[in-house]
C-alpha cells in the first residue's frame, strides 16, 4: 500500500507541476485554486449554491427517491409519502401508511414509523415502489413493495417481501435506508433495537457502553440478542433479489449459507447499531454507511472504548463488530451487570456470544475495523470532522449521469459522506482499490439544516433532504433542496448587514451598511427592504433613510449583481418611535483588573430618551467566570443584547439540534431548564458542566451529547442566557446602582474574570414593544496565569507542574499584554514555576511596541515598579527579556504567572 501511494504521489506532483505553467487566470475563471507557486483542481465552494425545491412543509422526513422525471418523493417517520412535482413545484399527499411511531410510554421516544423508501430501478416501466415501515397493527418492521399509479400510493398493490420481529415501546435504533445496486440487489439497513441507556434503578448498567445485559427480563438491554446474533435480522444490512411476483432469493455471496438452521441468508452485513443512511457505489457495488455510535465520553479500563460514529465500506460480506467492537475494531470487555465485574476483552478475530438471549452461532466472523471513526471530542485520526454531537450518514459515491456532468470532474468517484448533527458535508478521495486516501470540505458554504438524506438525482445533480433542527416535530426548516454548481457567474456574497443605530425616536435616521463582494468583480446593486411595503434601490452599500412613522421595521436588502444573481442578507429588525435606553457602568480605579480583597467601586447610570427612568426596571448582578483572552474582548466596557452574547453561541453550536427556547423536542426546552434551576445559585456552573460533559437521564432516556473542545467561558455564556429565559422574580435580588463589590482574597483562579452587568427595560411605547439594553465591564485577576497569556516571542507553551506554563527557549524574548488600563499600576511580579539558581538577565518594559518608550527596568529576580500612567487610555505593555544567562545553557526560566500590584 505504501507503494502505491508513493506511485499515486508522484503522478500527482507531476499533473501539478504540469498545471503550474498553464495560465493562472484561465484556471482562476474555471474555479481552480492557486497553492503556493502550483495549481491544483480544487473547486471553488462558493460556486456550490443551495437551491431549495419546498421547505417548511414537512413533519419528520425520513428519506427520498428522486424519479426519471425528476419528481422527488420523500417519506415521513408518521407514515405519509408526499411527493413533490417538478413540473409544478408543488408539494402533494400520494398515501398514508397506518404506522407505529409513538410509544405509550412519556417518558420514551419511539422511532418506528416509516422509515426508508427507494424507487425500482426499472420505476418507468413497472412504477414499485419499496418502503421499510412498522406497520401499527403488528410488532415487526416490513419491507413492502407498492405501485405509484397517477402520484398516488395503491394500498391493493401491496406485496410484503419481507418482516421481521421488532420490540416496541422501548427505544431506540431502527436504522430502514433501501438503495439498490447497479445489479439491481436490494439492500435494507436494520437498527440493533436495543436500548442503550441505564436500566433505571440498578447499580450496574450501561454508562454508555456496549448494552450486554443479559440479565432476566431486561432483552432491550441486549444487543447480542439481535446485532450480534446471526439468526435475527436485526442489526444487519440485509441483501436480496426481488422477484417479479414480490418474492425473493438469496444472491451468491452474502454472510451465511442458505442451510445453516442458526444463522439468517438474507444477512450481508451484521454488527451493526444504527446503519441509518447507506448508499452502494454504482461502479463496484462496494457499500457504504454511516453508523450512528454508542454515548460514552470516556474511554474506560474496565469497560471499554468511548463511544465512535463509523462511516464503513464494505467490499464484500461481513460483520462489523457492534456490540462487541467500535471503531477501529477497539474492543469492548465481558461485562457482569450483577456484580460488576468486569471479564477478558472480545477478541476481533472470533467473538463469543454465550448470551442466553442468542439464537444464533456462538462463534461470530472476524469483526471488520471500520472505513473512517470518531468520538463526540476531537479526531486524531480524521481531524476534518470536527467535534461535538455525532449522526454519520454515507451519501452517494459520485458520477455524472450519461453525458451529465453538472459538477467538475474532481468529484467523480469521490464518496461523499455527511453529519446530521454538526451539518457537514465531506468528499472522501479513495485509491482504485477503494483505500481512504484523503477527507475534504464539501459544500462548505452551504447551510444545511439537520441532513438526513442525500441522494444523487438523474440529472447528475445531489438533492438533500434536510429533517430540520428538531425532534420529533414539524421544523420550519426542513426542506427539499438541490445543489447546484455555478461554472460562470456567482451570485454575490454577503459577510454582514450592520445598523449603526437599530432604534430611535421619531423621526428616526436609520443608517445601514451590507458588507458584501461578487466573485466575479461585478458592480452591484442594493435592494433594500424596509418593511412594510418600503423599499429602496441603490449602487451604494449604504443608506440612509429617515422614518417619520412609528413602527417595527424588518430591514433586510437583496445584493444583486450585472446579471441578477443575487443574495438576500438577514433580517435586523428596527425600531421607529422609541430608543433603546443607555447604560453606562462607571469605575473610580482600574478599568482592566481587579485586586482580591480591594473594592470595585462603580455607579451605574442610565438614561432613557422620551421617559423617565424606572427603578423597578433595572437588574445589576456580578459573578465571576472563566476567561483567558487578555487582548480585547475580556477586557473593559462592552455594551450587548443579554439575548446576542450566550444565544448567538448557542446558535453556533449544535445545540439547537437538540434544544428549542420553548418548544418541545428531544432535548427539554430552554425555558423549562431555567425554570427548573431558577433557584439554584449554582445553576450556572452545574449547566456549564453537562453542556461540556454531556449528560444522561436527566430529562429522560436520551442523552445529551458533550461538547468536550467547548470552552468554558462560552458554556457559560450559553447557560447565562438559558438563564434568563425564567421569570425575573427568580433571580437574585439586583445589586445597588452605586455600590463596592469586593472580591474574595483568595478566589477560585479559573473563575479570573469579575463581570459586573447591568440591564435595563423600558416601558415601550404605542404599538412597540419594551426595549432592553445590557452593558457590562468585565475585570480581569491581577494575577494572570501563563496559559492565559496569547502574545509572546522566544518562548514555548507547554504542560508543565499541573498547567501550562511559558518557557524562554533563547536569550531574548517577549511577552505581551494588549489594550489594557495602566490606571494605579505600580509594578509587575513574574512567578516561576522553575528558576534554576545563577539563572538570570535583563527585564525592560515598553509602552505600546516594542521599540516603545522604556517605562521600567529590572532583573529576572526583582519586582518591576514602573512610572505611573495616569493618562486613562488604554495601552499595550512588551516585558523584554535580554540577555538572559543559564547555568548549563539547559535549564531556562519557566514562568508560572505575572501578577499586576496596584500601589
Amino acid at each position: 500500500m505504501n507503494i502505491k501511494f508513493t506511485i499515486f504521489t508522484a503522478f500527482a506532483a507531476i499533473i501539478l507541476l504540469s498545471a503550474a505553467t498553464i495560465s493562472p487566470k484561465k484556471y482562476e475563471k474555471r474555479g481552480i485554486k492557486r497553492v503556493s507557486k502550483y495549481l491544483i483542481d480544487t473547486p471553488d465552494q462558493d460556486r456550490f449554491v443551495k437551491t431549495t425545491l419546498m421547505q417548511g412543509e414537512f413533519t419528520e422526513p425520513t428519506e427520498m427517491t428522486i424519479l426519471p422525471n425528476l419528481d422527488i418523493l420523500v417519506a415521513q417517520r408518521r407514515g405519509e409519502v408526499l411527493i413533490y412535482k417538478n413540473q409544478t413545484k408543488k408539494l402533494i399527499q400520494a398515501g398514508k401508511l397506518n404506522v407505529y411511531f409513538k410509544t405509550n410510554n412519556p417518558d420514551v421516544n419511539a422511532e418506528e414509523g416509516l422509515l426508508g423508501m427507494a424507487a425500482d430501478p426499472k420505476f418507468a416501466v413497472n412504477q414499485y415502489l419499496y418502503l421499510f415501515y412498522s406497520p401499527f397493527d403488528k410488532s415487526v418492521n416490513r419491507l413492502s413493495r407498492f405501485k405509484l399509479v397517477n402520484n398516488q400510493l395503491i394500498p391493493s398493490s401491496e406485496k410484503i417481501i419481507l418482516e421481521f420481529y421488532s420490540q416496541r415501546e422501548i427505544c431506540c435504533h431502527t436504522g430502514g435506508s433501501i438503495a439498490f445496486g447497479s445489479d439491481n440487489l436490494l439492500y435494507v439497513s436494520t437498527g440493533d433495537n436495543s436500548t442503550p441507556f441505564d436500566v433505571p434503578k440498578k447499580q450496574f448498567v450501561n454508562k454508555g457502553y456496549a448494552p450486554l445485559d443479559n440479565r432476566e427480563g431486561l432483552q432491550q438491554y441486549d444487543a447480542r440478542r439481535s446485532a450480534g446474533n446471526t439468526n435475527d435480522l436485526r442489526g444487519k444490512i440485509l441483501r436480496i433479489k426481488v422477484n417479479e411476483d414480490g418474492t425473493y432469493s438469496i444472491p451468491e455471496g452474502n454472510l451465511f449459507s442458505k442451510n445453516d438452521p442458526k444463522s439468517r441468508p438474507e444477512i450481508y452485513i451484521m454488527g451493526n447499531r444504527n446503519p441509518y443512511r447507506i448508499a452502494v457505489d454504482q461502479k463496484n457495488n462496494f457499500l457504504y454507511w454511516g453508523e450512528v455510535g454508542p454515548d460514552a465520553s470516556n474511554d474506560d479500563p474496565m469497560r471499554g472504548p468511548r463511544g465512535y460514529d463509523e462511516v464503513n465500506q464494505a467490499r464484500k460480506a461481513g460483520n462489523y463488530g457492534w456490540p462487541y467492537f467500535i471503531g477501529n475494531n477497539y474492543p469492548y470487555r465481558a461485562y457482569d451487570y450483577t456484580n460488576g465485574q468486569s471479564g477478558e476483552a472480545f477478541s476481533p478475530a472470533a467473538a463469543n456470544n454465550n448470551s442466553p438471549n442468542n439464537t444464533g452461532q456462538t462463534t461470530l466472523p472476524p469483526a471488520q475495523p471500520a472505513f473512517i471513526w470518531y468520538p463526540y471530542g476531537e479526531s486524531k485520526e480524521f481531524p476534518q470532522v470536527g467535534a461535538g454531537g455525532r449522526t454519520a450518514m454515507a451519501g452517494p459515491v459520485y458520477y455524472p449521469k450519461g453525458n451529465k456532468q453538472p459538477y467538475p470532474t474532481y468529484y467523480n468517484g469521490k464518496l461523499i459522506i455527511y453529519e446530521w448533527v454538526r451539518g457537514w458535508v465531506k468528499a472522501v478521495t479513495m485509491s482504485p482499490e477503494g483505500d481512504y486516501l484523503s477527507m475534504e470540505p464539501f459544500l462548505s458554504k452551504v447551510d444545511l439544516a439537520a441532513p438526513i438524506d442525500m441522494e444523487e438525482g438523474p440529472d447528475g445533480k445531489i438533492y438533500i433532504l434536510e429533517y430540520g433542527k428538531g425532534w420529533f416535530t414539524k421544523n420550519p426548516d426542513a426542506a427539499i433542496t438541490r445543489i447546484d454548481y455555478l461554472k460562470g457567474n456567482r451570485p454575490p456574497s454577503i459577510q454582514g448587514l450592520e445598523i449603526a443605530k437599530t432604534s430611535g425616536l421619531l423621526p428616526y435616521k436609520m443608517m445601514a451598511k451590507v458588507i458584501a463582494k461578487d466573485p466575479d468583480g461585478d458592480a452591484l446593486t442594493y435592494v433594500w427592504n424596509l418593511g412594510k411595503g418600503i423599499t429602496k434601490t441603490s449602487t451604494s452599500p449604504i443608506l440612509q433613510y429617515t422614518f417619520n412613522k412609528a413602527g417595527e421595521y424588518p430591514i433586510s436588502v437583496t445584493v444583486m449583481d450585472k446579471d441578477k444573481a443575487a443574495t438576500k442578507s438577514t433580517v435586523i429588525p428596527v425600531f421607529a418611535g422609541n430608543e433603546h435606553p443607555s447604560i453606562d457602568i462607571l469605575l473610580s480605579g482600574n478599568k482592566s483588573f481587579y485586586f482580591p480583597g480591594k473594592p470595585v467601586d462603580y455607579k451605574v447610570l442610565i438614561s432613557d430618551k422620551g421617559a423617565k427612568v424606572n427603578n423597578s426596571r433595572v437588574y445589576i448582578s456580578s459573578n465571576y467566570t472563566e476567561g483567558a483572552d487578555l487582548a480585547g474582548a475580556q477586557m473593559g466596557h462592552q455594551q450587548a443584547t443579554q439575548t446576542m452574547i450566550g444565544k448567538t453561541l448557542m446558535l453556533k453550536s449544535d445545540c439547537s439540534t437538540c434544544h428549542k427556547e420553548s418548544a418541545v423536542s428531544i432535548g427539554p426546552a430552554f425555558d423549562k431548564i431555567a425554570i427548573k434551576y431558577k433557584s439554584d445559585g449554582k445553576a450556572v456552573d452545574y449547566l456549564a458542566s453537562k453542556v461540556i460533559n454531556g449528560s444522561q437521564r436527566i430529562w429522560g432516556e436520551i442523552p445529551m451529547p458533550a461538547h468536550a473542545t467547548m470552552k468554558e467561558a462560552d458554556a457559560k455564556k450559553i447557560t447565562e442566557w438559558i438563564m434568563t429565559l425564567s421569570n425575573k422574580e427568580s433571580l437574585p435580588a439586583s445589586l445597588p446602582s452605586v455600590g463596592k463589590i469586593v472580591p474574595p482574597a483568595s478566589a477560585d483562579k479559573k473563575k479570573n474574570v469579575l463581570t459586573l452587568k447591568a440591564s435595563y427595560t423600558d416601558a415601550g411605547s404605542t404599538g412597540l414593544r419594551p426595549l432592553t439594553t445590557t452593558n457590562l465591564i468585565n475585570l480581569q485577576n491581577n494575577e494572570i496565569q501563563a496559559a492565559d497569556i496569547k502574545h509572546f516571542s522566544g518562548f514555548e507553551k507547554k504542560d508543565l507542574f499541573g498547567g501550562e506554563k511559558l518557557i524562554l527557549k533563547k536569550e531574548n524574548g517577549w511577552i505581551a499584554l494588549k489594550n489594557i488600563d495602566l490606571t494605579g499600576i505600580s509594578s509587575f511580579i513574574f512567578s516561576y514555576a522553575s528558576l534554576e539558581e545563577g539563572t538570570d538577565g535583563d527585564m525592560e518594559i515598553r509602552l505600546d511596541s516594542l521599540d516603545g518608550a522604556i517605562i521600567s527596568k529590572s532583573t529576572l529576580r526583582t519586582s518591576s515598579p514602573i512610572n505611573l500612567i495616569i493618562d486613562g487610555k488604554l495601552h499595550s505593555l512588551y516585558f523584554v527579556f535580554k540577555s538572559v544567562k543559564t547555568k548549563d545553557n539547559k535549564s531556562w526560566p519557566v514562568i508560572k504567572s505575572l501578577t499586576v500590584v496596584s500601589k
